[in-house]
């Protein structure tokens, strides 16, 4: 019998308590053969809508389940460091709590690429809830489309990740998580890997507000990677986002004033964040949430 991989689930928390029980649920009702989920790590942030609570009660139907409480509201990566610094296995599953596995085997389907020592990093596929027939519903899924189709060919992981912990602790005063561990893995000879049937049930934004809310944020990540690391992100390489439109049309089906909208909105978070960027403005290493995204 093939031995199996010990892993730790991380979940970063701030004021969850809508969605932080549907994501836990849906780590248990994995069905696995190679992965062992050995701990589910939650990290509250200061949080103060009840979020520690309903974690609390969970603890007593899951033993493996723990809380670990931040006075504080750090911001993400002071979060997931809190993390790192407290789990017991090397493979580490980065889920956020607004966030769900799709099937009962995606936590396999993202685990199993580790078999080959070489791989350092996976992601899996964000499937939005949003109704496409919505401008800005529209906008969420042809943006989640092109990220697959892109990241078929050119790996670009985010929302749900799995990594070997090789000892990288993020920045707290940076909002970019995935691309430094990502960036710091690749440095010592890892490869990424995408692995689509691994879903991860999402809710993306539901007002435009939001969407730009959410976008400019992403964004300004991104920018300050390049600036900072000088780590490019497939995401801006025109040339990958090309192919992968045309695919998404093809799937999505071509609505040209929806399309237009989408992509111009795109356009000015994406400027707004580099302005935000050469301005040498907030970080966003904590950020305000985006409230119509917990609904998953």
């Amino acid at each position: 019998m093939e031995e199996r991989i010990d892993i730790t689930v991380g979940i970063c928390a701030y004021n969850e308590v809508q969605t932080v029980e549907k994501s836990i649920r849906s780590i248990y009702s994995q069905k696995t053969e190679y992965a062992n989920v050995k701990e589910v790590l939650v990290v509250s942030s200061g949080s103060t809508d009840g979020t520690d609570d309903k974690v609390r009660e969970l603890m007593n139907e899951f033993p493996t389940l723990k809380l670990i409480v931040q006075e504080k509201r750090e911001g993400k990566n002071s979060a997931i460091n809190c993390y790192l610094d407290n789990k017991t296995c090397d493979i580490v599953v980065m889920l956020n709590a607004d966030n769900l596995f799709g099937t009962e085997d995606s936590l396999e389907k993202l685990v199993l690429p580790f078999k080959d020592p070489k791989v350092g990093i996976t992601g899996g596929r964000p499937i939005p809830t949003n109704d496409p027939k919505d401008k800005v519903g529209f906008a969420v899924n042809l943006m989640w489309l092109m990220h697959h189709y892109l990241a078929l060919k050119n790996p670009k992981i985010g929302e749900l990740i799995a990594f070997r912990d090789i000892g990288t602790r993020l920045r707290t005063d940076f909002q970019s998580d995935e691309d430094i561990i990502r960036m710091e893995l690749e440095r010592k000879g890892y490869i990424c890997v995408y692995a689509p049937e691994c879903i991860c049930v999402n809710r993306g934004p539901e007002t435009e507000e939001d969407f730009r809310k959410q976008r400019i944020r992403v964004n300004i990540g991104e920018v300050n990677m390049k600036k900072t690391y000088d780590f490019s992100i497939p995401t801006w390489n025109k040339k990958y986002l090309a192919k992968a439109y045309f695919k998404t049309i093809r799937e999505l089906g071509f609505h040209p004033f929806k399309t237009y909208y989408t992509l111009r909105l795109e356009s000015q978070c994406r400027k707004e964040a580099e302005r935000h960027v050469e301005a040498g403005e907030d970080t966003m290493a904590v950020w305000d949430p985006v409230e119509s995204t917990k609904k998953v």
